[in-house]
């Protein structure tokens, strides 16, 4: 069982095929018509549809992307969808509800690099040392994705998730990155804890949607105890029951909790309240320089001392200086992570 948004292969292919344009809004059909006209193709009309018949798909999203940009603006080429059909098929008026908006197809040709990524599974992840304060020693890794561009070339996560967003991806690469953190994890020996991010709003049914990353860390012979996931983007989780499902989901697996960016925002400070993680990670905007910033030091010292009350660990992320380092150190902290200590990298920082 499997789910058509994590498997499925958005590519254009060699193949003749038939085009149908679709849209709801009577003024854009006619648009479509004119437009489609001017090109020089022959329309045709099945059940009210208009289509056209091309020899290569392929070729012909390539040769009029720009036509389709030039003429059409990005609120119409959402609301207009288009359905493809091999040459040879059947119609089948059932199978309209898998068209796409023409917006994607656009995507497919402006990211083509992203798409080659994400259907291919060309991601890696690079490792940044978690310590622990009490001895220096090295506790953890979190786990930063990289996409594997074809020419060798990495793709960063604001890129990643940028077009994943713009093309309804999320669930795939989300859980593309999970996988990865794992194999990679694997690959490189690591025998820490290994820090796996994850966005809650990509996953809409734990027991379904996290069956592989599972799967994966037990193929891997992972101890449950080592991985700690990590929620990221809690400012976009409106439903916080579902989140609670996901993390009992884990929880019941054996694995950690942390959640990230603690203190960015009201809604990071009440999942504290509600989720009661096992780790905090206390956001860069409040590290950078506190040790100049009175303000900054009273509210890292609530957060602390909210999570020691409530046995939970606090790890101090983004520390790049030796002053901020001494002032959370002064106040108290559990585990640190910053360019302080290492940047990500591919062959994790095995001591310090």
């Amino acid at each position: 069982m499997s789910c058509e948004k994590c498997t499925e292969k958005f590519i254009l292919e060699n193949r003749a095929v038939k085009i149908f344009f679709i849209s709801e809004v009577e003024e854009l059909n006619a648009k479509i018509i004119i437009f489609l006209m001017k090109l020089g193709f022959s329309l045709q009309k099945m059940h009210d549809l208009v289509y056209i018949e091309e020899a290569n798909e392929k070729d012909f999203f390539i040769s009029n992307v720009d036509a389709f940009i030039a003429n059409f603006n990005e609120l119409e080429t959402q609301k207009i969808k288009l359905y493809i059909q091999d040459s040879g098929a059947n119609f089948n008026l059932q199978a309209l509800l898998s068209a796409k908006p023409m917006q994607r197809y656009i995507n497919l040709i402006q990211d083509k690099e992203f798409f080659d990524i994400v259907n291919n599974e060309s991601l890696t992840s690079y490792f940044q040392p978690i310590i622990k304060a009490s001895d220096n020693s090295i506790y953890g890794y979190e786990a930063l994705i990289r996409g594997v561009k074809a020419n060798g070339e990495l793709m960063f996560p604001d890129e990643l998730f940028a077009k994943s967003s713009r093309n309804d991806l999320d669930f795939k690469l989300d859980r593309l990155c999970r996988e990865s953190a794992l194999k990679t994890a694997a690959v490189k020996k690591i025998q820490q804890k290994v820090f796996i991010n994850f966005i809650p709003t990509s996953i809409y049914d734990p027991e379904f949607c996290l069956n592989s990353t599972v799967k994966w860390a037990n193929q891997l012979e992972f101890d449950s105890k080592n991985i700690v996931f990590e929620v990221v983007e809690t400012q976009k989780v409106k439903d916080q029951v579902h989140l609670k499902e996901i993390l009992m989901y884990y929880r019941e697996k054996g694995y950690k909790i942390a959640l990230d960016d603690v203190g960015e925002g009201y809604s990071s400070l009440n999942m504290l309240i509600k989720l009661k993680p096992d780790i905090i990670k206390i956001d860069r905007n409040i590290i950078e320089n506190i040790h100049a910033d009175v303000f900054k030091q009273s509210v890292y010292k609530a957060l602390y001392t909210v999570a020691k009350e409530n046995n939970i660990e606090v790890l101090a992320e983004g520390i790049e200086t030796p002053y901020e380092l001494e002032t959370i150190k002064n106040i108290g902290v559990d585990y640190m992570q910053g360019y302080y200590f290492a940047k990500p990298t591919a062959e994790p920082v095995r001591t310090l």
